[in-house]
């Protein structure tokens, strides 16, 4: 394994309070920081959903005890599990992969090229050939902006929320917030105790220009239809506001630029394809696969179940279909997407399909079924049912132990 981001495991649960030089993250000659963590961030799912199959995230002495902890606790059980399963011996920190291509065009081997800062201005590169690559490179870090007219002449500070740690430089300021996820309603909240106003930009039809509830200084529009040289921002609604800040927390962009594949392989309006189950692509499976792609899901148990899908197909204990099986299959999944107006972005957002798909894998590895409370847990949280119940402050007054109890008890 090669993991270039510094010298210890974890990913993006690594907290890095620097930020790039450029705030949109736009700039292709900017440091990268990896992480996209913000101080305060705690889990949007409870801990009881994040764990792998067989081996939970519990709480720990001396620990974060919450059922939804902050960032530090999911940290420390990611490097729980890489030493006891003895992986940090296996990893290669500090190696950032600049290419990885076939060896020629017959053959299934594949050249990684990679390389490692022996002084601040000389690098020593290495290259070696192996029987297969497996891609786990993340989704968090290169940032994707919303698209407006006059973004460019607009005089104020915009910036990502990829860049985005603490709520200070926002005292007393005027902003627009792009983006209503988790990470969008984390820091409305917390830098509207601080700023003068926050008006926030949501995509939708039905989006009203309206101060929402429990906020006495935010304010609810539709998105924004252009910004001007003299700072103001106008909404679709034809409501406009003189901002000081825009910040886009408008998601993240597939990013593989170290990977050749002749084409064969291609990222476009954030679709890696052509990917069999979002893992392999036809003409190049199983010595090529991604794993990490789909989103709204919970990430360890997709992760889990495509590397542990990945390991059976590459050790033969698992077969995949046909070439012509996999990319026929692709492309009912493209055709069911363009009948059914489901843009080609959410290709990998797996919707209501996510508990099809986890099943799929699991019967693929004979594992035994999941259990029913995950998913209803799962669509409680991203239908709001959840808040909606127990209010904003649910991940500190939901007794999640006791609902898996009733839910249990009830089937």
């Amino acid at each position: 394994m090669i993991n270039p981001e510094g010298k210890r495991v974890g990913g993006t649960w690594v907290y890095d309070p620097k930020v790039e030089s450029d705030p949109l993250g736009l700039d292709p000659n900017r440091e990268i920081v990896h992480s996209s963590l913000y101080g305060s961030l705690r889990v949007n799912l409870p801990r009881h959903i994040m764990g792998f199959l067989d081996y939970p995230f519990v709480k720990v002495e001396g620990g974060d005890p919450r059922s939804f902890p902050g960032h530090e606790e999911v940290l420390r059980f990611l490097e729980d599990f890489a030493r006891d399963f003895g992986l940090v011996e296996l990893i290669r920190f500090g190696h950032e992969v600049v290419r990885v291509e076939r060896v020629d065009e017959v053959s299934n081997e594949w050249v990684v090229e990679s390389r490692t800062r022996e002084m601040e201005s000389r690098w020593e590169s290495k290259e070696e050939v192996f029987d297969a690559v497996v891609i786990c490179n993340g989704k968090h870090t290169v940032p994707k902006v919303a698209e407006f007219s006059g973004i460019d002449a607009w005089p104020g500070l915009q910036m990502h929320s990829h860049n985005y740690r603490t709520p200070e430089q926002f005292e007393d300021k005027i902003v627009v917030l792009i983006g209503k996820g988790p990470s969008a309603n984390d820091i409305l909240r917390e830098i509207s105790s601080l700023a003068r106003q926050v008006h926030q930009a949501i995509r939708g039809p039905e989006v009203q220009f309206e101060r929402l509830q429990d906020y006495d200084n935010v304010w609810q529009h539709p998105m924004i239809e252009c910004a001007h040289k003299d700072g103001k921002v106008v909404f679709q609604d034809g409501s406009a506001v003189v901002a000081d800040i825009i910040i886009h927390c408008t998601g993240y962009k597939y990013h593989f630029p170290f990977l050749r594949s002749n084409g064969i392989i291609t990222v476009e309006d954030n679709r890696v394809g052509p990917l069999y189950k979002h893992v392999f692509p036809p003409s190049l499976a199983p010595w090529l696969s991604f794993v990490g792609l789909p989103n709204r899901s919970v990430p360890s148990l997709v992760i889990e179940l495509q590397a542990k899908w990945v390991a059976k197909v590459l050790s033969g204990k698992v077969e995949l279909p046909t070439q012509e099986e996999m990319a026929c299959s692709v492309q009912q999944l493209y055709r069911h997407m363009d009948k059914t107006g489901w843009p080609k972005h959410h290709t990998h957002k797996l919707r209501q399909d996510k508990f099809d798909y986890e099943n799929w894998l699991v019967d693929q590895l004979d594992l035994k079924p999941l259990e029913s409370w995950r998913e209803l847990m799962f669509f409680s949280i991203i239908t709001m049912n959840i808040k909606s119940y127990y209010g904003d402050n649910y991940r500190d007054t939901w007794d999640v132990d006791k609902w898996i109890q009733e839910v249990n008890s009830s089937n």
